[in-house]
């Protein structure tokens, strides 16, 4: 394996040990074992071959012969190394990818420490070969090399624990030495072995020698090593200094853990890389986690404890994680240290959405609060169990931390917190349900709505296994083990709460807030125990709490918990499910019953009072909230509901209360009879025909209903009505036939012109209003307003939803999409999800729409403020700011949009100008300060669309009989954005501003306008734009475009670009841009694409964008007339393109 004592000195070292380490499948110690055989043998050579195994883990491929070795310095050995050193790949060992490399860390730190334990009797000592392997990797770590600097402190680090280790080890034979000696010295003289008391001073002598030279080499290895390391520019290096010697304070605190070194810790934990960061954080933990440390590191933790506290808001979870358990450890282990102001800072945490933080601060609140009233005493080393007295205790000491702290409104995430250090006690439904069923508790209201709160969130902790909604994890899913903890639970909670549950109700039925909580925990029972049980009469005592629940409350979250809890029990698989049916038919025939009698007492009397009105509106709710989870077809409830809603809109008699829940449940019962429909109509296609076509017919008439309560007094109707109005039209649009549902194509439904108008003024009227600013978020009206801006978003996305699926004109698009800028905080995610599913319905038609937006928004502009000084209005900016948004919506695919871009500017040319100035009047046209509106899509034109688009403007421009002396503003402005120069001399004809004239050799004017007016009445843009000539990969010398910052403010001209000084590799990615010209052949190298493609990522950045598009207008057309002469730039140079430009 290793070299023989014979092997010529100008043979480079074998690299056996290299590939054994990296192997990492051999006995590392019988490696060392063979390597010592080898140093035996041949001093010089074993030593070699160890020097040349670092060499090759820092990834060098040169090599040390021994004639360097005697010959030249540590510093010229490193010099000539790094002289060869391959540096084509930043990668070397312990970064390199790949599973061959995966391990090489370990095994490289394990050959190390392996080597120090082999050696620490004999070779250790011998002062050569230790003493030149840490100079060496002394000076190795102190290289600019990365690879050098990295491979090399993690050896010195590694050697130095390992070190560390053998210096406790002689510490521990000195004290050991120490004592035997003081024993034989203390016998009598008779008794007194003089020969053992010198052999143990002898070797007392030893000791002290071997542990004066371990004690120098820690001491080269920390001073010229970790000192300058600690700090170094890598975090890789960085950390593993922290780490290492956080190993030597626990492992030999005697001399490591003094405020000399702790000082390297507590600087570092302001280190700005998160590593780094948590590697000083569990090297504190493990210190402080030993108490007979503590008393060590009071002056330690007084000037550093803010700073850990502090960091309990880092912004890496992991780090805030670790900083929370670190404050745990303290709290445990050093009592009074924390303040209550420091606990204050961590308390908030408990709710914080990362669980692992929210579980550890969720810890800490439990060693604080919880563990010194609630202590778990263990006898035999077994934990007993808690007396009830000491649970009830936990639960006041939890209900008295969420009320007063007034952190959080949810106590669902406290408990979820709580959950892994506390679950048992949390699971204790027996003292959770005595508590709130015991009378003389004295909680107040605030507390019983709080305790009811936690009680159903730790049962459905127990039974669901998943934290809070917002509250990320990370875990895919649980273990065998933690499911079957899971069921166990299930059946646990579900056998003592099935007893308990009416009695809850009955005493909590007054109270809305803790009845509707309290019909939850049914979701998370296990039902089938009523049945193995035999726990009937208990669920013949829920189902009657239940109809009184019901029957008292009109509040929809009581009556939609009721619903639903009914629903779970409505399961024909369950063998009580005849006797659920039956009570459900009780109860919905209860309420239908006194909803007809109030409803004939309604509609034969004029006057209702307040009582009557309540009642009635009270006993709709009911209905609605059954309806929505059972089917009360058979109640035929759809006739009343319609009398009563066309005597509201015939007369506006009926209260606003009676008409909310009626509509609701005339719209559940068209649902649900669609339902029937659907589920019979393939096996009997005749019956169906009749039920289709009343179906159909009481659709259209609700939708007509609905269409009246559009106009409504009432806001609250309105919206309703819309809400429904949205659903129905969608559900009954031709995608319901989609599936293989062909036989329901007589009930697809297409609103007419007149309701999709009033769909549109609704939206203008309820969802585009300007809302007031909102403050911190904390007070009540902030918090109606917040729901006031989600009510609209609903019903935004209703309305957008019907152009997506077709069920609206999309023209009418352009009442959302002109609101896009002004409203882009409320609305913009919604409004850009809709206009990309619009594009990818019709691109062409959706580009139309844009525009018809802009002309919307500038008609409206025009009538109420006139065509004087339009174009200095804030709401014109706010026009052209949203006209550049549009612009941006089109993408990077400039050739793909480029027939759309190029109608968009026509059509915009043609409506500026679709009015002229009266007769007389030397006024510009009232419109055509639309021209800069238009502007803001120029930069997504090609340069030969912008000459042919200059020249279809003059011609639209000479049919204007009203000639101005000097150039209009918009006009000149539009040009200026379509000419290829920055510049805006002006060129006219007939004194109207057109294309400039370039100041390079080219086709004539004459010759260019020839060609445009060809092509000016069709713009079909089937061409692909020509590839440059030239192809140009000669290396360049970069030189500064000095003065491009003066040229581009001042306005330069396009020669002065093109016939200039070199560009720098970001002016020319500008240029060579794929976003600005596709080239067919002669594809560019792989590194050009490369980086091409990263520029394509940069158009996120609106300003970046806008000047990346006003570069690519600069770039020269060479038509078929022109020659390679007058190309003053290579477009596809790309030599000097530099991924550092980027």
């Amino acid at each position: 394996m290793v070299r023989g004592h014979g092997q010529k000195e100008s043979e480079p070292p074998a690299s056996d040990l290299f590939d054994a380490v990296k192997a990492a499948k051999s006995d590392m110690q019988s490696l060392v074992d063979e390597w010592l055989d080898s140093y035996k043998q041949d001093q010089d050579a074993g030593f070699l071959e160890l020097v040349n195994f670092f060499i090759q883990s820092c990834g060098c491929k040169g090599t040390v012969t021994q004639e360097m070795f005697r010959k030249m310095s540590n510093s010229e050995i490193i010099r000539h190394l790094t002289e060869q050193f391959n540096e084509d790949s930043g990668d070397y060992p312990l970064t390199a990818p790949g599973p061959s490399w995966k391990k090489f860390q370990g095994s490289f730190c394990e050959f190390v420490r392996t080597l120090v334990f082999r050696c620490q009797y004999g070779l250790l000592y011998d002062g050569f070969p230790m003493d030149n392997l840490i100079s060496l990797l002394t000076g190795l770590s102190d290289s600019q090399v990365r690879a050098f600097r990295h491979t090399s402190t993690l050896a010195a680090m590694t050697l130095m624990t390992s070190l560390v280790r053998v210096a406790l080890q002689l510490s521990v034979h000195k004290d050991y030495n120490h004592r035997q000696y003081e024993a034989e010295r203390s016998k009598g003289p008779g008794q007194r072995a003089p020969e053992r008391l010198e052999s143990l001073l002898e070797k007392r002598k030893e000791l002290q020698e071997h542990q004066e030279e371990i004690e120098g080499m820690m001491n080269a290895l920390f001073r010229g090593v970790f000192v300058h390391r600690y700090r170094d520019v890598l975090p890789e290096i960085r950390a593993i200094c922290i780490e290492e010697i956080g190993c030597w304070m626990q492992s030999y605190s005697t001399s490591f853990l003094t405020d000399s070194y702790l000082k390297y810790i507590g600087w570092t934990l302001h280190d700005k890389h998160r590593e780094v960061r948590l590697k000083c954080l569990k090297a504190l933990k493990g210190l402080y986690s030993n108490q007979d440390l503590t008393a060590r590191l009071e002056l330690f933790t007084s000037r550093f404890k803010d700073r850990m506290v502090s960091m309990v808001m880092d912004r890496e979870y992991d780090v805030a994680v670790e900083a929370v358990k670190l404050l745990t450890v303290i709290l445990k282990n050093m009592e009074g240290v924390l303040t209550d102001a420091d606990c204050e800072s961590v308390y908030p945490v408990v709710y914080a959405s990362n669980r692992a933080l929210a579980s550890a601060a969720g810890e800490f609140l439990y060693w604080k609060l919880f563990y010194p009233e609630c202590e778990t005493r263990t006898v035999d080393g077994k934990e007993q169990r808690q007396s009830p007295r000491s649970q009830r205790t936990f639960f006041r000491l939890l209900l008295s931390f969420f009320v007063e702290s007034e952190l959080h409104d949810h106590a669902a995430y406290l408990v979820d917190s709580l959950w892994d250090c506390a679950g048992s006690q949390l699971k204790n439904w027996e003292s959770l349900t005595s508590l709130l069923l015991e009378k003389d508790q004295n909680l107040g209201d605030v507390q019983e709505s709080t305790l009811i709160e936690i009680l159903v969130s730790s049962v459905q902790q127990a039974s669901e296994g998943h934290p809070p909604v917002g509250r990320v994890t990370g875990r895919k899913g649980l273990t065998p083990k933690e499911r079957k903890i899971q069921a166990n639970d299930k059946v646990k909670l579900t056998e003592h709460l099935i007893p308990l549950l009416p009695q809850l109700l009955a005493k909590f039925s007054a109270d809305a807030e803790k009845v509707a909580p309290l019909l939850q925990l049914l979701n998370y029972f296990d039902l089938n125990i009523y049945c193995t049980r035999r726990l009937e009469k208990h669920l013949e005592l829920f189902l009657q709490q239940l109809q009184e629940v019901v029957v008292k409350h009109a509040e929809p979250a009581v009556l939609e918990a009721g619903a639903h809890a009914l629903y779970l029990l409505c399961n024909p698989e369950f063998t009580f499910f005849s006797r659920v049916d039956f009570a459900r038919s009780q109860l919905v025939d209860l309420l239908t019953d006194r909803f007809q009698q109030e409803l004939e007492e309604l509609l034969q009397s004029s006057f209702l009072d307040e009582d009557e009105v309540y009642s009635l509106a009270a006993t709709l709710k009911r209905l609605s909230a059954f309806y929505n989870a059972h089917d009360l077809t058979r109640w035929e409830l759809y006739e009343p509901c319609y009398r009563l809603l066309r005597k509201a809109v015939d007369t506006g008699e009926v209260p606003h209360q009676v008409m909310l829940p009626a509509l609701t449940l005339v719209y559940f019962s068209i649902l649900w009879t669609l339902t029937h429909v659907s589920g019979s109509g393939a096996s009997q296609p005749l019956s169906p025909q009749k039920q289709l076509m009343s179906l159909k017919g009481r659709m259209v008439a609700f939708c007509e209903l609905c269409q009246s309560c559009l106009s409504d007094v009432a806001p609250e109707i309105q919206e309703q009505a819309f809400v429904l109005l949205s659903d129905l039209l969608l559900i009954f649009s031709p995608q319901m036939i989609v599936g293989g549902r062909d036989f329901l194509r007589p009930l697809v439904f297409f609103p007419e012109a007149t309701l999709q108008s009033e769909l549109a003024s609704f939206l203008m009227d309820h969802v585009f209003i300007q809302p007031g600013e909102l403050g911190s978020g904390h007070s009540q009206e902030d918090h109606l307003k917040i729901e006031q801006l989600h009510q609209r978003r609903r019903l935004l996305a209703g309305f957008c939803k019907l152009l997506i699926y077709g069920v609206l004109e999309l023209d009418a698009a352009s009442d959302v999409f002109k609101h896009y800028n002004k409203f882009y905080n409320d609305y913009g995610d919604i409004i850009k999800e809709t206009l990309t599913r619009a594009r990818q319905i019709d691109r062409s038609h959706c580009s139309r729409i844009l525009l018809l937006s802009l002309k919307q928004l500038y008609t409206e502009l025009l009538q109420e403020q006139g065509p004087e000084g339009l174009n200095e209005l804030p709401a014109f900016i706010e026009m052209r700011d949203l006209a550049r948004r549009f612009a941006l919506s089109f993408g990077p695919q400039q050739l793909q949009n480029r027939d759309l871009v190029v109608m968009l500017h026509k059509e915009g040319i043609k409506f500026s100008l679709s009015e002229l100035p009266a007769a007389g009047s030397s006024g510009q046209p009232p419109n055509l300060a639309f021209l800069e509106l238009l502007s803001e899509f120029s930069p997504r034109l090609f340069h030969q669309d912008k000459q042919l688009l200059l020249s279809y403007l003059e011609k639209c421009l000479q049919d204007v009989s009203q000639a101005p002396g000097h150039p209009w503003g918009p006009v000149t402005t539009y040009c200026h954005s379509l000419s290829p120069m920055e510049n805006t001399a002006e060129a006219s004809l007939q004194g109207y501003p057109r294309s400039k004239k370039r100041r390079i050799e080219g086709p004539s004017r004459r010759h260019r306008e020839d060609i445009s007016s060809s092509q000016e009445e069709s713009l079909q843009l089937t061409s692909m734009p020509p590839t440059p000539t030239l192809t140009s990969t000669a290396v360049k010398t970069r030189q500064p475009l000095g003065g491009l910052e003066e040229m581009e403010e001042e306005g330069g001209s396009e020669s002065e670009f093109t016939q200039g000084q070199p560009l720098s590799g970001t002016q020319r990615s500008e240029f060579s841009s794929p976003h600005h010209f596709r080239i067919p052949l002669n594809p560019p190298g792989p590194d050009l694409g490369n980086q091409l493609t990263r520029l394509s990522l940069m158009e996120e950045d609106e300003e970046e964008l806008e000047i990346q598009h006003e570069s690519s207008e600069e770039w020269q057309y060479t038509n078929k007339h022109s020659s390679p002469s007058e190309h003053g730039l290579d477009l596809l140079d790309s030599t000097e393109l530099n991924i550092e430009d980027f």
